[in-house]
């Protein structure tokens, strides 16, 4: 056995040969074993863990190459070296994938996508006079077990989220629609991380003409690497300096395969747990997985809170500012005479208030976001305790500004997926409430709507079905219909096959079958 290198990530350090490699074409396996192997460790380098096994079987010259650590050790043994020794002769290459029962394995024959497998975690077995090489699967990755998302918590339904694992996750869509419609594209992304991408859609529903354009775009990505599904964002997106969330996410397989039965295309990332989907729409994030699984009136309900706290997230601290600095007349007299009292002797503005509570709520944020697990608890205690009670006390901040800046930061988190564009959104709102007044936010809110009304993503007007107006698509918007009713699929999705169930069928006659 012969060993060279240093660490897992050396195959890509000796940058130069490998990208010297992937810009030329048609590079083949020559057959000869010694080229060929020393070819291979031009492109690894002084690696250690590239393993280089030998194995004779009469005449015939074998080499077996892996990167230790990625490999299972007793799968290679079991179903790659010792149906190989047990073999009384070899002459050719099919007879080397004949005896690989076991081993799910394919031939190659390009130099560059031999070195992509064993970097892959694959064994890939060379054979002196042959000018292909046998790629066997027998790769140790550990996955992340199949579990609910943290971020995707459901009372009723289905509890499995996506994992790390590609296989894994494309295995969780399969069980969900177990139909030979269900297509995928793969493609693979990153000149080093060689990141698979997974195209999936139903080719009974969704426009081909979306899912083309979305394979053309992620083949035109030129990158050293992919590390999640989020670093393909910005290039699927059509609006690139948009503030607007133009992708849809999530971590569920049933929301994924929901959705795409719509007529959506969804996209896998092999290391990321986040499925994307496209076309994308507004309304999206305002459905939750658990309003398909409880009363439709209650999901109404559920709904309008949702729309309400937003608006609350947005306009209440610009509203509260604009009224103290231009418009104190319309508050009523009693409520006016609190602020005063409250905001006596403050070394800020209203204005400037404002942004110092929003930059701390920020602050605070940040800091139990990134902070240990276990001194999460104490950072908010600390944060909401000392630091707030403290501020007012100490006259910094004034206790009403204070309550109107908590409102609006429990309301935001009512759509999670929207945190960061809402964020944005007050900050504008705040900004223009306390320069120009209601007068300020009257403008920005329009400019809003003009800009959204004009703003698609593939196709599907972002406002969808509010505007244009779909009186269809209403029955899954802001009103929860029962599923019986929905008999087309969203008129704002292009896909080629609207129907999405029949009519109901009358008792009688189902009584009369």
């Amino acid at each position: 056995m012969k060993k060279s290198g240093k660490n897992l990530t050396t195959p890509i350090q000796n940058d130069t040969t490998l990208q010297k490699m992937s810009k030329e074409s048609n590079i083949h396996i020559t057959g000869n074993l010694q080229n060929d192997l020393d070819a291979l460790k031009s492109v690894f380098g002084d690696s250690e863990d590239l393993i280089v096994k030998d194995i004779y079987i009469k005449n015939k010259h074998l080499i077996i190459v892996y990167i230790l650590g990625i490999v299972d050790l007793l799968q290679l043994s079991k179903f790659v070296v010792e149906p190989l020794q047990n073999q009384n002769e070899i002459a050719n290459v099919s007879d080397v994938v004949n005896a690989l029962v076991l081993s799910e394995s394919k031939k190659i024959k390009d130099i560059k996508e031999v070195y992509e497998n064993i970097c892959k975690g694959k064994a890939c077995i060379l054979m002196d006079g042959e000018a292909t090489v046998i790629s066997c699967s027998v790769d140790s990755f550990k996955a992340r077990s199949v579990a609910e998302p943290p971020t995707s918590a459901v009372l009723y339904g289905p509890r499995a989220g996506f994992c790390e694992d590609l296989k894994i996750n494309l295995n969780l869509i399969r069980h969900i629609l177990s139909t030979p419609h269900l297509a995928r594209k793969s493609i693979k992304v990153g000149r080093i991380t060689h990141t698979d991408i997974s195209v999936v859609y139903l080719d009974n529903v969704a426009d081909k003409k979306i899912v083309k354009q979305i394979v053309q775009t992620l083949e035109k990505i030129d990158i050293d690497g992919i590390i999640d599904s989020h670093y393909i964002v910005q290039y699927l997106a059509q609006y690139k300096y948009s503030i607007f969330k133009q992708i849809g996410i999530t971590e569920k397989p049933d929301i994924l395969c929901a959705k795409m039965l719509e007529g959506r295309v969804g996209i896998l990332v092999d290391g990321s747990p986040i499925a994307l989907t496209l076309p994308f729409v507004l309304i999206e994030d305002f459905q939750a997985s658990n309003d398909y699984y409880q009363n439709s009136k209650r999901a109404t309900f559920v709904r309008f809170i949702r729309i309400l706290s937003i608006f609350m997230s947005i306009y209440v601290p610009a509203m509260y500012v604009a009224v103290q600095l231009f418009h104190y007349k319309a508050i009523p007299l009693k409520f006016l005479t609190t602020i005063i009292n409250s905001t006596q002797g403050l070394p800020f503005t209203p204005f400037a208030e404002m942004l110092f509570i929003l930059l701390l709520f920020d602050i605070l944020y940040e800091a139990s976001l990134r902070m240990p697990s276990y001194l999460g608890l104490a950072m908010s205690i600390v944060g909401a305790l000392i630091l707030g009670d403290m501020a007012v006390k100490a006259g910094l901040v004034s206790p009403p500004a204070v309550t109107v800046m908590a409102l609006s930061g429990i309301t935001i988190y009512t759509i999670p997926d929207q945190v960061s564009q809402l964020s944005l959104l007050r900050l504008l709102f705040v900004i223009v409430g306390g320069t120009l007044g209601f007068f300020g936010i009257t403008i920005l809110t329009l400019y809003f709507i003009i800009y959204l009304n004009d703003f698609d993503s593939y196709s599907a007007p972002y406002l969808s079905p509010m505007s244009p107006v779909s009186f269809k698509d209403m029955k899954d918007s802001v009103i929860k219909s029962d599923i019986s009713k929905m008999t087309t699929r969203p008129q704002s999705i292009s896909t080629i096959n609207k129907t999405r169930q029949k009519g109901r069928v009358d008792n009688e006659k189902q009584s009369n079958n």
